[in-house]
């Protein structure tokens, strides 16, 4: 809205009344007491001009009144952009972070793989009917998509967390084809990177997808992927470990215990079928043969001057 400026109008000075021969003012009542000259009585000119002061004052506060729901339907309407605003902040943030450990262009393409990812479960939630968060990149961690709810039940959940790396997956295996047909190393190693994330991202452990997946497939995964990821924690010596590590393992125990003696509506929640356990099983253990296969393709990476070997 622009800027308005507003006043006080108000009334000229009046001058003082000519006296008439017979010794009145000009404008007051004659022996008669009519106004020879047509004036009204000096009296009621004040009250016209107050009324006037009174009417510009109501006029400049509705004005204002106006002024400043204007500004908070502005606020208002600039919430869904607040959203817009955090994942683009905090994926700058990210390629900042990652340029200078891999210079701008693979921290941009990595960010832009990490985003695929996440608007796979994006998707999907919202085919569920649930509500989702933007992406939120953490550096170094990867990126978070929150949820309003939890699923219906385990099936939807494995759908959900499945959705991530489908999406992921086909995201690098973009990046191999074009440095397929171009020759380009960095996006032969972005490829790489892309395929490996997806693979991590399949431990049978939440807060990782395969967690997920396995509350539809096998929940006695999960005590499988606790403990390899404390073995590689106790090997690799690795900080970052140790927060999956605790979060993974409360979350075990806490599933574990509400399958087992939680209310009915919670041990509902991990029925499935078995044909549907079957489907949950295919997808999964397709998407591991999937991504190692394309980072064999990749085994030998030059980029910047490193050679990158799959161990």
């Amino acid at each position: 809205m622009e800027n308005s400026e507003f006043s006080l109008a108000t009334s000229p000075p009046i001058a003082p009344a000519p006296v008439s021969p017979g010794g009145y003012p000009s404008h007051a009542p004659g022996p008669g007491g009519e106004n020879p000259f047509g004036e009204q009585p000096r009296g009621k000119q004040p009250a016209r001009s107050l009324r006037n002061r009174i009417g510009s004052g109501l006029a400049a506060l509705g004005a204002l009144i106006a002024k400043f729901f204007a500004v908070i339907k502005g606020g208002l309407l600039l919430i869904p952009k607040a959203k817009l605003l955090l994942t683009l902040g905090t994926a700058l943030v990210s390629v900042v972070l990652y340029s200078l450990v891999f210079g701008w262009w693979f921290a941009v393409g990595f960010v832009v793989l990490l985003f695929v990812h996440e608007m796979g479960h994006v998707i999907q939630l919202r085919r569920e009917g649930i509500k989702a968060t933007a992406p939120v990149f953490v550096p170094f961690l990867g990126a978070v998509v929150g949820m309003k709810q939890m699923p219906g039940d385990a099936l939807a959940e494995a759908r959900v967390g499945l959705a991530g790396p489908i999406l992921g997956t086909a995201g690098a295996a973009v990046c191999f084809a074009i440095a397929e047909a171009t020759g380009s190393s960095m996006l032969r190693a972005l490829a790489y990177v892309g395929f490996l994330i997806n693979l991590i991202n399949l431990v049978p452990l939440t807060p990782f997808d395969g967690g997920r997946a396995m509350a539809a497939m096998a929940p006695v995964m999960w005590f499988i992927g606790l403990g390899v990821m404390v073995f590689l924690l106790l090997v690799t010596h690795n900080s970052f470990l140790l927060i999956f590590v605790l979060f993974g393992g409360y979350d075990t125990y806490r599933r574990w215990k509400l399958r087992k003696t939680g209310s009915p509506q919670q041990a509902a929640y991990y029925r499935v079928a078995p044909h549907a356990r079957v489907l949950v099983g295919i997808v999964y253990v397709g998407l591991i043969v999937a991504l190692v296969l394309g980072m064999l393709d990749a085994e030998v990476l030059h980029y910047a001057g490193h050679t990158f070997h799959v161990a």
